[in-house]
C-alpha cells in the first residue's frame, strides 16, 4: 500500500512535498486505501522533523481528502493581507492558528452543503485568483492550470512550470523505488 501512497502523492503533491508550495490536496479511495488514517498517522511522524504535515479533511462516502502541508509556510499565506481578509469574510475566525484554520476547513468540506472554494488559499493559490473564482463564479478566468487564473498570468506560468517538474522529478524517483521517506529523509 506504501508503494501506491507514495506513488499518487509524489504525482498529486509533489510541490508541496518539494517544499515550493504550502500544500497540496489529493483525493483518494478510501477502498484503495482503506487504512488511511493510520498510514496518514505514520507519515506524520515519519516526517515530522522536515516540516510536512499530513492531515484528512474529509472521509465523505468512498474518498477521503488527504491535504499534505507545510504548517509555518502556510501560517505565512494564510496571514497575507488580502488571504486573511477573504478568510474572514468567509467566516474564519481573525487571528486563528492553521490548526484551528484547518478544522473550521474540515468541518466547511464535511457539511457538504456548497463547496469551501476558499480551500484555494489554503492550497497556495494567489488570493487574487481565488477572489476572481469566487466573483466570477469560475468563470471568465485568463488562464486555467493548476488553478483557475484571473491576475497575474505570468506569474502563474512560471508556477505551473515549477510545479509540473516537481511532479517530475518525483514521480521519477519513486518510480526508480524509492520511498517518499527515502527521497525527502536523505536530504
Amino acid at each position: 500500500m506504501y508503494r501506491e501512497l507514495d506513488q499518487v502523492l509524489a504525482y498529486h503533491c509533489g510541490p508541496a512535498l518539494a517544499g515550493v508550495k504550502a500544500a497540496n490536496l489529493v483525493s483518494l479511495s478510501l477502498e484503495e486505501f482503506p487504512e488511511l488514517r493510520e498510514t496518514a498517522a505514520k507519515y506524520n511522524r515519519l516526517f515530522q522533523g522536515k516540516g510536512v504535515s499530513f492531515r484528512l479533511l474529509c472521509g465523505c462516502g468512498k474518498r477521503a481528502l488527504l491535504l499534505v502541508y507545510r504548517e509555518e509556510q502556510l501560517a505565512r499565506q494564510l496571514r497575507e493581507p488580502l488571504a486573511a481578509e477573504l478568510l474572514r469574510k468567509d467566516g474564519y475566525p481573525e487571528g486563528a492558528d492553521v490548526e484551528r484554520l484547518l478544522e473550521l476547513l474540515s468541518t466547511r468540506l464535511r457539511m457538504g452543503k456548497e463547496f469551501p472554494h476558499e480551500i484555494g488559499l489554503f492550497l497556495g493559490y494567489p488570493p487574487e485568483d481565488v477572489l476572481g473564482f469566487q466573483r466570477y463564479r469560475g468563470q471568465n478566468c485568463k488562464l486555467c492550470g493548476y488553478w483557475k487564473v484571473y491576475s497575474d498570468v505570468d506569474r502563474a506560468r512560471v508556477l505551473f512550470r515549477l510545479y509540473d517538474r516537481c511532479r517530475e522529478v518525483l514521480c521519477r524517483r519513486v518510480a526508480r523505488g524509492m520511498t517518499l521517506s527515502e527521497v525527502f529523509l536523505a536530504a
